[in-house]
Protein backbone atom coordinates (compact mmCIF):
# COMPACT_ATOMS: atom_id res chain seq x y z
CA UNK A 1 0.00 0.00 0.00
CA UNK A 2 1.35 3.43 -0.91
CA UNK A 3 2.40 5.46 2.10
CA UNK A 4 3.13 2.38 4.21
CA UNK A 5 -0.28 2.34 5.95
CA UNK A 6 -2.72 -0.49 6.28
CA UNK A 7 -5.62 -0.88 3.88
CA UNK A 8 -8.94 0.56 5.01
CA UNK A 9 -11.51 -2.14 5.74
CA UNK A 10 -14.58 -2.16 3.55
CA UNK A 11 -18.17 -2.91 4.48
CA UNK A 12 -19.79 -6.33 4.37
CA UNK A 13 -22.55 -6.65 1.77
CA UNK A 14 -25.73 -7.94 3.43
CA UNK A 15 -28.06 -7.69 0.45
CA UNK A 16 -27.82 -6.59 -3.16
CA UNK A 17 -30.40 -5.96 -5.87
CA UNK A 18 -30.58 -4.34 -9.32
CA UNK A 19 -33.52 -1.90 -9.62
CA UNK A 20 -32.57 -0.82 -13.14
CA UNK A 21 -30.58 -2.16 -16.10
CA UNK A 22 -30.06 -0.43 -19.41
CA UNK A 23 -28.21 -1.16 -22.62
CA UNK A 24 -24.90 0.10 -21.23
CA UNK A 25 -25.07 0.21 -17.43
CA UNK A 26 -26.83 -1.38 -14.46
CA UNK A 27 -27.65 0.23 -11.14
CA UNK A 28 -26.96 -1.99 -8.14
CA UNK A 29 -28.11 -1.13 -4.62
CA UNK A 30 -26.22 -2.80 -1.76
CA UNK A 31 -27.26 -2.85 1.87
CA UNK A 32 -23.99 -3.02 3.79
CA UNK A 33 -22.73 -3.44 7.34
CA UNK A 34 -20.12 -0.77 7.95
CA UNK A 35 -16.80 -1.78 9.59
CA UNK A 36 -17.51 0.47 12.60
CA UNK A 37 -21.06 -0.87 12.97
CA UNK A 38 -24.33 0.31 11.55
CA UNK A 39 -25.92 -0.32 8.18
CA UNK A 40 -25.85 1.85 5.08
CA UNK A 41 -27.13 1.74 1.52
CA UNK A 42 -24.71 2.14 -1.39
CA UNK A 43 -25.73 2.71 -5.01
CA UNK A 44 -23.28 1.51 -7.65
CA UNK A 45 -23.45 2.10 -11.39
CA UNK A 46 -21.97 -1.03 -12.97
CA UNK A 47 -20.11 -0.19 -16.16
CA UNK A 48 -18.29 -2.54 -18.59
CA UNK A 49 -15.17 -0.33 -18.71
CA UNK A 50 -13.66 1.88 -21.36
CA UNK A 51 -10.46 2.38 -23.30
CA UNK A 52 -8.99 5.68 -24.43
CA UNK A 53 -6.08 6.59 -26.70
CA UNK A 54 -3.51 9.33 -26.38
CA UNK A 55 -2.23 9.24 -29.97
CA UNK A 56 1.10 11.02 -30.40
CA UNK A 57 2.11 12.48 -33.75
CA UNK A 58 5.53 13.83 -34.65
CA UNK A 59 6.50 17.13 -33.09
CA UNK A 60 4.76 16.23 -29.82
CA UNK A 61 1.29 16.76 -31.29
CA UNK A 62 -1.62 14.80 -29.86
CA UNK A 63 -4.78 13.66 -31.61
CA UNK A 64 -7.99 14.70 -29.89
CA UNK A 65 -11.63 14.63 -30.89
CA UNK A 66 -14.50 17.00 -30.29
CA UNK A 67 -17.94 15.54 -29.91
CA UNK A 68 -21.26 16.32 -28.26
CA UNK A 69 -21.79 14.58 -24.91
CA UNK A 70 -25.45 14.50 -23.91
CA UNK A 71 -24.82 14.03 -20.17
CA UNK A 72 -22.63 17.17 -20.14
CA UNK A 73 -24.97 19.05 -22.46
CA UNK A 74 -21.97 20.29 -24.44
CA UNK A 75 -19.37 19.49 -27.06
CA UNK A 76 -16.23 18.29 -25.31
CA UNK A 77 -12.64 17.94 -26.46
CA UNK A 78 -11.31 14.57 -25.43
CA UNK A 79 -9.25 11.52 -26.30
CA UNK A 80 -10.67 9.02 -28.76
CA UNK A 81 -12.37 6.48 -26.50
CA UNK A 82 -15.09 3.91 -26.28
CA UNK A 83 -16.79 1.19 -24.30
CA UNK A 84 -15.06 -2.17 -23.99
CA UNK A 85 -17.38 -4.77 -25.53
CA UNK A 86 -18.08 -8.04 -23.65
CA UNK A 87 -15.00 -10.29 -23.96
CA UNK A 88 -12.99 -7.56 -25.72
CA UNK A 89 -9.46 -6.73 -24.62
CA UNK A 90 -9.17 -3.01 -23.72
CA UNK A 91 -6.25 -2.63 -26.16
CA UNK A 92 -8.40 -3.96 -29.01
CA UNK A 93 -11.09 -1.46 -28.02
CA UNK A 94 -8.49 1.35 -28.09
CA UNK A 95 -7.34 0.31 -31.57
CA UNK A 96 -10.92 0.20 -32.83
CA UNK A 97 -11.83 3.60 -31.38
CA UNK A 98 -8.71 5.32 -32.72
CA UNK A 99 -9.48 4.08 -36.24
CA UNK A 100 -13.22 4.84 -36.05
CA UNK A 101 -12.96 8.31 -34.56
CA UNK A 102 -9.78 9.62 -36.20
CA UNK A 103 -8.85 7.34 -39.10
CA UNK A 104 -5.40 6.76 -37.59
CA UNK A 105 -3.83 3.37 -36.98
CA UNK A 106 -0.76 2.99 -34.78
CA UNK A 107 2.19 0.60 -34.97
CA UNK A 108 3.29 1.13 -31.35
CA UNK A 109 1.06 0.79 -28.27
CA UNK A 110 1.68 0.92 -24.53
CA UNK A 111 -0.56 1.40 -21.52
CA UNK A 112 -0.18 4.90 -20.09
CA UNK A 113 -2.66 4.73 -17.22
CA UNK A 114 -5.46 2.68 -15.65
CA UNK A 115 -7.90 4.26 -13.22
CA UNK A 116 -11.45 4.38 -11.88
CA UNK A 117 -13.39 7.20 -13.54
CA UNK A 118 -15.41 8.11 -10.44
CA UNK A 119 -15.23 5.41 -7.72
CA UNK A 120 -17.71 7.16 -5.45
CA UNK A 121 -20.58 5.77 -7.52
CA UNK A 122 -19.33 3.64 -10.44
CA UNK A 123 -17.03 0.66 -10.96
CA UNK A 124 -15.97 1.91 -14.42
CA UNK A 125 -12.26 1.38 -15.11
CA UNK A 126 -10.61 3.27 -17.96
CA UNK A 127 -7.46 1.97 -19.64
CA UNK A 128 -5.54 4.74 -21.43
CA UNK A 129 -3.04 3.74 -24.12
CA UNK A 130 -0.27 5.73 -25.69
CA UNK A 131 -0.26 5.18 -29.47
CA UNK A 132 2.74 6.10 -31.63
CA UNK A 133 3.96 5.62 -35.19
CA UNK A 134 0.63 6.66 -36.66
CA UNK A 135 -0.53 6.19 -40.22
CA UNK A 136 -3.40 8.36 -41.46
CA UNK A 137 -6.62 7.07 -42.90
CA UNK A 138 -10.31 7.98 -43.03
CA UNK A 139 -12.31 7.91 -39.78
CA UNK A 140 -15.46 5.83 -39.61
CA UNK A 141 -17.53 7.13 -36.67
CA UNK A 142 -20.58 5.17 -35.61
CA UNK A 143 -23.80 6.21 -37.38
CA UNK A 144 -25.28 9.32 -35.76
CA UNK A 145 -22.00 10.21 -34.05
CA UNK A 146 -20.53 13.53 -35.17
CA UNK A 147 -16.82 13.58 -34.33
CA UNK A 148 -14.29 16.24 -35.33
CA UNK A 149 -10.58 15.36 -35.24
CA UNK A 150 -8.12 17.87 -33.76
CA UNK A 151 -4.32 17.77 -33.81
CA UNK A 152 -2.79 19.92 -31.09
CA UNK A 153 0.71 20.38 -29.67
CA UNK A 154 1.01 18.69 -26.28
CA UNK A 155 1.89 22.02 -24.62
CA UNK A 156 -1.21 23.67 -26.11
CA UNK A 157 -3.40 20.72 -25.01
CA UNK A 158 -2.06 21.12 -21.46
CA UNK A 159 -2.82 24.86 -21.63
CA UNK A 160 -6.33 24.02 -22.85
CA UNK A 161 -6.80 21.75 -19.82
CA UNK A 162 -5.54 24.48 -17.46
CA UNK A 163 -7.91 27.04 -19.01
CA UNK A 164 -10.86 24.66 -18.79
CA UNK A 165 -11.21 24.23 -22.55
CA UNK A 166 -10.58 20.50 -22.02
CA UNK A 167 -12.91 19.36 -19.22
CA UNK A 168 -13.00 15.60 -19.76
CA UNK A 169 -11.34 13.87 -16.79
CA UNK A 170 -9.69 11.00 -18.67
CA UNK A 171 -8.20 13.43 -21.16
CA UNK A 172 -6.82 15.76 -18.51
CA UNK A 173 -5.35 12.80 -16.58
CA UNK A 174 -3.77 11.30 -19.70
CA UNK A 175 -2.24 14.60 -20.86
CA UNK A 176 -0.62 15.17 -17.47
CA UNK A 177 0.54 11.53 -17.30
CA UNK A 178 2.26 11.90 -20.67
CA UNK A 179 3.82 15.24 -19.72
CA UNK A 180 5.11 13.69 -16.48
CA UNK A 181 6.49 10.66 -18.31
CA UNK A 182 8.36 12.89 -20.75
CA UNK A 183 9.93 14.85 -17.87
CA UNK A 184 11.32 11.89 -15.94
CA UNK A 185 12.46 8.29 -16.44
CA UNK A 186 9.99 5.54 -15.63
CA UNK A 187 10.33 3.91 -12.23
CA UNK A 188 10.03 0.22 -11.36
CA UNK A 189 6.43 -0.92 -10.99
CA UNK A 190 4.89 1.63 -13.36
CA UNK A 191 2.27 0.45 -15.82
CA UNK A 192 3.56 -0.67 -19.18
Amino acid sequence: MAGGGEAVAGPTVLESHCPWAGRLVRVRVDRVLMPGGGEAEREVVEHPGAAAVLALLGGDRVVLVEQYRHAAGASLIELPAGIVEPGEDPLDCARRELAEETGYVAASWERLARFYSSPGFTDEVIDVYLARDLAAGQGRPEPGKDVRRLEVALGEALDMARRGDIRDGKTVAALYALADRQRRPRSAGELE
